[in-house]
């Protein structure tokens, strides 16, 4: 599996609230993407940085969701470009479902 992890350094800080209705806003767009597991809205402590963190089946799965137009719609909402980084993620703890996944 593979983890995604997109960050964006806000032009304003944002409050929880700001984030949480930001954020909720667009969460539907994200319930029938190929390929995604989970994705995790964040926000920092001080307001000033916020992101995702994504696990994706694959890592072709990831590649065909970070297009130029996902960029460019990060950047009209929230007025920055965001930095993507991608992990391998080997194994998974898995608490809620008790299970440890090795991919």
């Amino acid at each position: 599996m593979i983890t995604v992890l997109v960050q964006f350094k806000l032009p304003q800080p944002f409050t929880r609230k700001k984030a949480r209705e930001a954020f909720s806003a667009t969460a539907p767009k994200y319930r029938e993407v190929r390929g995604l597991i989970r994705k995790y809205y964040l926000l920092s402590q001080d307001g000033g940085t916020a992101g995702g963190v994504y696990l994706w089946k694959s890592l072709e799965d990831a590649e065909r969701f970070y297009t130029s137009e996902w960029k460019n719609f990060i950047r009209e909402k929230y007025g920055v470009l965001p930095s993507v980084t991608v992990f391998e993620s080997p194994v998974i703890v898995d608490n809620e479902n008790g299970s440890i996944v090795n991919d």
